[in-house]
This record gives C-alpha cells, structure tokens and sequence, in this order.
C-alpha cells in the first residue's frame, strides 16, 4: 500500500479533513503534513514540506489542497522530481497517472462535494503509469528539471 503525504492551506483544511479519513479506512500509510487548523498560512511553505516527502522517496505520493489548487500545484511543481497535477475530476486524475506518472494530486478545497473529492483521490491512488510511449515524453520532462535519471 502506497505512503501519502498530504498537506494543505487554511482554505484546503476541511477537504484534507474528510480525506484523511478515507486513507486511515483503507489502510493507507500517510502523514499529515499540515495545516492543522484553520488559521491562514502560505500554501507554498505546505507545498514544499509534501513535495520534498514526495521527492526523499519517504513517501509514494503526495496529496494537496489549497482553495483552487492551482497555487498549490505550481509551488509543488517547482520542486525537483515533482509531477504534480490539478486534478478537477477522476478522469483527469486517471490520465494524470497514466500517462504523466503524476506523483501529486493538487485539488481544490472549495466548491467540490466530498463524493467528487474521493473519487478523484481513490482514483489518482490506484491508477498505475502506463509506460510505453509515455517514459520518452516523462523522460523529456524530467530533462527540464535537469534530473534526467530516476
């Protein structure tokens, strides 16, 4: 079962909330990596923490909220061997797996119903990279972060 690192800002907190959850029930290792309550912080300083999980290799996947994702999703994509992706439905997320080998999932924290959200995340979760044709053009996006290995 993969390790999750999930993370969020005060905008994200509830849906982390409600996700947290979910992970415990199916059996997921995870570590939450804050924020813990509602009180504003700056989505990139979570971003950094889970992105960096995701990179050491300590944890399998990464999962991330702010209030749109989008924020979120930049910041973590600047870390070295991310492939985060601003997932808005489990279509997208599937792709995002399949075909990007996405390691963290970005959602939006608000104006998504719960059910929404856990599809998308049970989704992202179980979803494998294809491979194939794939591995070239993953191979070229790891070249523009100058980590042409892994």
């Amino acid at each position: 079962m993969n390790s999750i690192a999930i993370g969020s800002d005060h905008r994200g907190f509830a849906l982390k909330e409600l996700i947290i959850p979910f992970l415990r029930n199916e059996g997921y290792n995870y570590q939450d990596f804050g924020c813990y309550n509602t009180d504003p912080v700056d989505y990139p300083d979570i971003a950094q923490k889970v992105g960096k999980a995701v990179s050491s290799g300590n944890f399998d996947q990464g999962i991330l909220i702010c209030s749109t994702g989008i924020g979120i999703c930049i910041a973590a994509n600047k870390i070295k061997g991310i492939r985060a992706a601003l997932c808005h439905d489990a279509f997208v997320a599937q792709r995002a797996r399949q075909h990007n080998d996405a390691n963290v999932l970005c959602l939006r924290g608000e104006n998504i119903d719960t059910e929404s959200a856990l599809e998308i995340v049970i989704t992202f979760l179980t979803t494998n990279f294809e491979g194939g044709r794939h591995v070239q053009r993953l191979n070229k996006i790891r070249a523009l972060d100058g980590d042409s290995s892994e």
